[in-house]
């Protein structure tokens, strides 16, 4: 898998949604033993847990989404066309994002959100308004 500074190297990122991004990294990180690692405007942050990751969403006003999966793949085009013949509900088609992933976002049967992304390009986090912590 390719390095790109602004995404973490774990393959499996879960992404939790709470209602004030700020209070829940503080929180995780004195309580569990978070490091912050990216922190993205006011509504994201990537939190570190030795090769573990996760990242902290802002929840919108009516989301019943209560968790989102990332997951790193390579051949990101390959993957989305299985999952979506498998069946998969496509919320957002593949797609480039400033940040050098490429993502798509589908829903499974359950209602679990699932996104994708393959790294297309080591991005400095400061290029596109991120602050970066430690690595």
């Amino acid at each position: 898998m390719s390095r790109n500074r602004s995404m973490p190297s774990s393959a499996i990122i879960p992404d939790l949604p709470y209602p004030d991004v700020r209070e829940a990294v503080d929180w995780l990180c004195r309580a569990f033993g978070f490091k912050e690692r990216l922190r993205i405007g006011n509504h994201r942050a990537q939190l570190s847990f030795g090769e573990g990751s996760l990242v902290v969403t802002h929840r919108s006003d009516g989301s019943n989404v209560s968790f989102n999966i990332m997951v790193r793949v390579n051949e990101i085009d390959t993957h989305h066309e299985r999952a979506r013949a498998s069946g998969a509900r496509v919320i957002s088609q593949p797609a480039d994002y400033p940040y050098g992933e490429r993502q798509y976002t589908v829903e499974d049967p359950g209602g679990h959100r699932w996104t994708f992304s393959q790294t297309i390009a080591d991005v400095d986090p400061k290029i596109w308004g991120g602050i970066l912590f430690n690595d």
